[in-house]
């Protein structure tokens, strides 16, 4: 710490001669020194401004040294202050200084933590671009070799990420140094080292020479390949990559592909998992010959692998194997030697497998062309689409257009859109409101003219339906498919319908009928909310069942705003007056929360409003004056205690004198009333008497 020592000293005696230049750093190590994580971690935060302010000279000689003194902290303070070093080139001097910076991150990258390993090395590297090539050779290569010959293997991890950086620009001798370094990892008896080495592999390759890559990466990929462990085994499927697009074909058939093989045959699943994930990008690095004569036999045996993650990983490169074969022959072979084997995912016990399937196939529709999508794999989306994994029905129904284009809406019509209608109409609701939330997709695919000849009555349905989780998507499904086809065919097609459901016996679809006109009012705009919606609404006030009244009341304040002052004034404001006299409670309170909005709206248009027309709270004494408030009284608490009361004595008289075939019962109403209606807010209520 004796780089501490001099600044926290020097920081005293400034404070006698009035000389505060020293205090940045005092503040430094105080607060670095702090109990408090946070505060430290603020502190390393700031070593830029720290950094500015000592100048160049002073950060080199007292800030690096001490930085570096202190790597023992909490991770997540060593992790910023790996981040911050990463950028300080240009406040120690520039890069004829960057050397200055390679202590610090050096011991960074000796912690245990991986994360702070990471982003120390990644500072390092970004540092070493800004070395001239003597000063690589003079400091970053003798770091690269003691992280590498180091005893503990969090430093020879670190180095493996080192290797591609310095090379480049180093000179012939220091060249083969480096590559016996990097050798030595390769085969380290600690298998967290060889496992960073392997995923280095692929881009130390890159830098280097072509004949070093046959002579000694294969050979090093090999070994790796082989590895005992198969976290090291995997990392080599990724490096393969990287090889084989260096390599000729002759070499990669002679050098890449025995081990590659062997890896898409490896005992361990996660091996055989990680060359699936891999095989367009292999598929790409080896060209169209291996692919056909090594690859496809290879993918085959993915897509039938004992392991289930393993066969959804193939299954989601299905598709992009099939894209990338030559065009020449490509029908042929997806025809022979791919399609068996998906037909047989379609019907897989494990339902990830299918659901990575079904997410990809119908793109094979635009591969195969008309004939042979109908003809194959019409089926096979078929049996998807009654699949009990709703995850595989969901990913058919969103990539139909993909078949459309092909095949053509009729010939879709025929085919699937029956399977489609036999899930709206399953007995799950949850499978129900699947299918409704994919329909504004659906009819977006279809076009206006097929989804009104065979979708509409479907979306129609779905109102009275008998779970309000579905009414209510279904009221949704509604808006949106007004956004999609326009104004015009809501006034033609849906508002119609919706309409004539307010004469429906059940109160509950009476209720649906609000719920759409409060959803439709803002997409059909207010030429059909007046003349179309509104006189519906109105009729309803003089409904028999309460619940349906206080969402007439309820529906009027929506729609409020898109109205004109006529129509409000003269028609609306006189329906919530009568509302707002209702012998029910809750048609009150929600009429009268409607005419205090109705007469905000009147006053932004300047529309005149008498007093006698304001809302006031239901049984409360219009003549009554408020007393004056007291210091810090708050006369809204009261005046909503007042009401609350008023209300609560009214509920219990209701609930007293209420007969036993009145529209609107529930006995647990008289409670929440102390805090305004809340029970009776849930448009699912159900009174008595009435149909459920």
């Amino acid at each position: 710490m004796a780089g501490a020592a001099g600044p926290a000293a020097g920081s005293g005696a400034a404070g006698g001669d009035g000389d505060d230049s020293l205090y940045p750093i005092a503040v430094l190590i105080d607060e670095l020194r702090n109990e408090d994580v946070q505060l430290r971690l603020n502190s390393i935060k700031k070593l830029s401004t720290i950094a500015l302010a000592l100048g160049v000279e002073r950060t080199r000689t007292e800030l690096l040294p001490f930085l570096t003194d202190t790597i023992y902290d909490e991770d997540e303070v060593l992790l910023a202050l790996a981040e911050q070093l990463g950028n300080f080139t240009g406040l120690v001097g520039g890069p004829d200084f960057a050397h200055c910076l390679l202590p610090p991150l050096e011991s960074l990258a000796t912690v245990e933590e991986t994360v702070v390993r990471d982003k120390a090395v990644e500072s390092l590297r970004q540092i070493s671009q800004e070395h001239t090539p003597v000063a690589l050779e003079a400091h970053f290569v003798p770091l690269v070799k003691r992280l590498a010959s180091g005893d503990w293997f969090t430093s020879r991890t670190s180095a493996c990420g080192l290797f591609s950086v310095c090379y480049p620009r180093a000179s012939i001798a220091v060249k083969g140094e480096i590559k016996q370094y990097f050798r030595s990892l390769c085969s380290d008896d600690t298998p967290m080292v060889r496992r960073a080495a392997a995923s280095k592999l692929g881009e130390f390759a890159k830098v280097l020479e072509l004949d070093s890559v046959k002579s000694e990466i294969v050979p090093l990929f090999t070994n790796l390949a082989s590895d005992e462990q198969d976290s090291v085994r995997l990392l080599a499927v990724e490096a393969c990559v990287s090889i084989a697009q260096l390599l000729s074909q002759e070499d990669i058939e002679a050098l890449v592909m025995p081990t590659l093989r062997q890896a898409a045959e490896d005992k361990s699943w996660r091996v055989r998992y990680m060359v699936a994930d891999k095989f367009s990008e292999l598929q790409k690095a080896v060209g169209p010959k291996i692919t056909l004569n090594d690859l496809i036999p290879a993918f085959q045996n993915l897509l039938k692998d004992c392991e289930a993650e393993v066969r959804a990983a193939a299954a989601h490169k299905v598709k992009e194997l099939c894209e990338n074969l030559p065009i020449e022959g490509r029908e042929t072979i997806i025809m022979n030697q791919i399609l068996p084997y998906i037909k047989e995912l379609v019907s897989d016990t494990n339902q990830h497998v299918k659901s990575a399937l079904a997410s990809v196939i119908m793109g094979l529709a635009t591969i195969l062309g008309k004939e042979n999508t109908i003809e194959h794999l019409l089926p096979l989306f078929l049996a998807q689409l009654k699949d009990e994994c709703p995850e595989v029905r969901l990913n058919i129904i969103s990539n139909l257009d993909c078949v459309n284009e092909v095949i053509g809406i009729r010939q879709l019509s025929q085919s699937l859109l029956p399977a489609i209608v036999e899930l709206a109409e399953d007995a799950k609701w949850r499978v129900r409101l699947a299918i409704i939330e994919y329909m504004p997709l659906l009819a977006g695919q279809l076009g206006v003219e097929f989804f009104d000849e065979k979708l509409n009555s479907l979306c129609m349905a779905w109102l009275v339906d008998h779970v309000y989780a579905i009414r209510e998507a279904a009221t949704s499904n509604l808006m949106k498919l007004v956004q999609k086809f326009g104004t015009e065919w809501a006034q033609n097609t849906i508002v119609p319908k919706v309409l004539v459901m307010a004469n429906d016996p059940n109160y509950l679809h009476r209720m649906t009928t609000l719920f759409c006109i409060n959803a439709l009012s803002e997409a059909c705009g207010q030429e059909i909310t007046t003349k179309q919606m509104l006189p519906i609404v109105l009729k309803m006030a003089g409904d028999q069942v309460a619940n349906v009244r206080f969402n007439v009341a309820k529906s009027l304040q929506k729609i409020g705003p898109i109205l004109d002052t006529d129509a409000l004034q003269v028609e609306v404001k006189p329906v919530l007056q009568k509302l707002g006299q209702d012998e029910d409670m809750d048609v009150k309170y929600f009429a009268q929360e409607a005419i205090s909005a109705v007469a905000q709206r009147l006053r932004k248009l300047d529309f005149p409003v008498k007093d006698s027309e304001e809302p006031s709270a239901p049984g409360a004494d219009k003549t009554h004056l408020p007393r004056p408030r007291g210091p810090g009284e708050d006369t809204g608490k009261a005046q909503r205690g007042r009401v609350a009361g008023v209300a609560s004595k009214e509920a219990v008289a209701t609930a007293r004198f209420r007969g036993p075939g009145a529209a609107k019962v529930s006995p647990e109403q008289t409670l929440p009333l102390l805090s305004g209606p809340v029970l009776s807010k849930d448009p699912t209520y159900c009174p008595k008497g009435e149909q459920t």
